[in-house]
């Protein structure tokens, strides 16, 4: 059995996600895959991902991925990553695509770039490319060894808003407080990418590694 898949639906940086998790897990076996009985199999799932919502949801139908991803996302171990994120709410406004539905909520566009200033004033980019402070919300393994204010790298031009905070796992500033991490029982995801954030970002792929949720109440 495959210890952790990553989902290849055509996009995503899948080489350095794949790379960062054999480096934490060297005796891991760790595939590449956009077969969903592999997908089904697998021990840890990864959804990682770049480019554009639409394109993502469509993918993932053309190569039947859809129900191995809910499936997993119900029953195993599932590290989200940027649009690995986003895909798991219900809709986005980027081509007002409908997402999976697992966790209620909407994924937004930042404002328009003259909008958006920071408190010196300073015209904001968007997208949002660079080095950002992670603030954790709440106590969760792969969070374990991070301090709480560390240093994660984003490229996005969307964000999750969610419906309630019980999923919040962290956020972030640009120029306003938005989630950029979620949890909930064997579901965690990010909008930053881990394989691409050095130490800290090591660290969490190696905790999610090592994660054992507990089932216990999780509602059949």
């Amino acid at each position: 059995m495959t210890d952790i898949a990553i989902i290849d639906y055509g996009m995503g940086n899948l080489r350095s996600v794949s790379k960062a998790l054999e480096h934490v897990a060297p005796n891991a076996s760790v595939v590449v895959t956009s077969d969903p009985v592999v997908v089904r199999q697998a021990a840890r799932v990864v959804f990682p991902g770049q480019g554009a919502m639409p394109n993502c949801m469509h993918e993932m139908d053309a190569r039947g991925l859809r129900d191995a991803v809910l499936d997993a996302a119900a029953s195993k171990p599932f590290l989200g990553i940027c649009l690995g994120l986003q895909m798991l709410f219900e809709t986005s406004e980027e081509g007002n695509v409908q997402g999976l539905g697992i966790l209620p909520g909407k994924v937004r566009h930042f404002p328009p770039a003259v909008a958006m200033q920071d408190a010196n004033g300073q015209k904001l980019k968007v997208p949002h490319m660079g080095w950002n402070q992670v603030h954790q919300a709440i106590e969760h393994p792969l969070w374990q060894g991070i301090t709480t204010d560390a240093r994660f790298y984003f490229v996005h031009s969307y964000y999750v808003e969610t419906a309630n905070p019980e999923p919040v796992a962290a956020y972030s500033f640009y120029p306003f407080q938005f989630t950029c991490a979620v949890a909930k029982d064997n579901i965690f995801a990010v909008q930053f990418h881990p394989e691409k954030s050095h130490a800290a970002g090591l660290t969490l792929l190696g905790n999610f590694v090592r994660w054992e949720p507990n089932f216990t109440n999780k509602a059949s």
